[in-house]
């Protein structure tokens, strides 16, 4: 519940609210290989933004995400809640995920 909230607030205008994202600008999460492939750099993209040409499901995308200044828990509930819906394989991202995550880039 919580996630959906932050999503809701958040992710929802540009990945929309049923996780398709917009067509050409930004990517979808729902069923997305890119995402599923690894959650652990999805949680690095939340953390830190991401700019530069990416493929989501055979699909060309080119934009920026900003960094979104999210808590460990905002982003772990927000993370949990994608890999759960839209037909996602699920998951669970914990707040001390994140916070490992978060000093993993650090240490670079």
């Amino acid at each position: 519940k919580a996630g959906r909230q932050v999503f809701m607030q958040i992710c929802f205008s540009c990945h929309q609210v049923h996780g398709e994202g917009m067509p050409g600008l930004f990517p979808p999460l729902a069923k997305s290989d890119f995402l599923l492939a690894d959650p652990n750099r999805a949680v690095g993209i939340v953390l830190h933004g991401r700019q530069g040409p990416i493929t989501v499901n055979g699909r060309a995308f080119n934009n920026v995400m900003p960094q979104l200044g999210l808590n460990d828990r905002q982003i772990a509930d927000v993370m949990t809640y994608i890999l759960n819906s839209w037909g996602n394989s699920g998951g669970a991202v914990t707040a001390t995920d994140v916070a490992r995550i978060r000093q993993s880039f650090a240490a670079k």
